[in-house]
């Protein structure tokens, strides 16, 4: 039979035979690979790259849709919008730390991915990313359209 030991007896172990052992560098302690995989960049760290043009726009949506965004809420679910502004706009932040800069300490908030952000935006509605913090982004509803169209296609073909 498959999947198990015939000769294991009453003890018999089901499920995927264990991992291989990874590679140690030399002299190492412990388990560490050989070479590890690097570590993308924050979501902060791409703003910043992004704002001085260090970063594509391409390789910053990249992060942007995998990252987590924090989002002032109130009583009813959805993204609050600030409506004083030239066109509609969410705030979001890039960490819990910019968030509270914002709306203080005891603020409710809500997390979801950039990608999950493209998706449940409303039509019309642009966001800016850490309002109170040194690099400071808007999209306008035209960024954001564009950013839908990118990922639609990046996703999609």
């Amino acid at each position: 039979m498959y999947g198990y030991d015939q000769n294991a007896g009453a003890g018999q172990q089901y499920g995927a035979p264990p991992p291989p052992p990874q590679q140690s560098a030399p002299g190492g302690y412990g388990e560490q690979p050989l070479y590890p995989e690097p570590s993308p960049p924050s979501l902060a760290d791409a703003v910043r790259a992004f704002t001085t043009g260090s970063m594509s726009a391409e390789d910053f949506q990249g992060i942007f849709s995998t990252s987590k965004v924090y989002c002032p809420r109130g009583d009813n679910p959805g993204f609050l919008a600030l409506h004083n502004t030239q066109q509609p706009v969410i705030p979001m932040f890039t960490s819990l730390k910019e968030l509270r800069r914002y709306a203080g300490k005891e603020s409710k908030y809500f997390v979801i991915t950039g990608a999950e952000v493209l998706d449940l935006l409303p039509t019309g509605y642009g966001f800016v990313l850490d309002m109170e913090g040194d690099h400071r982004m808007v999209f306008d509803a035209k960024a954001v359209e564009q950013m839908v169209d990118f990922a639609m296609r990046r996703m999609y073909g």
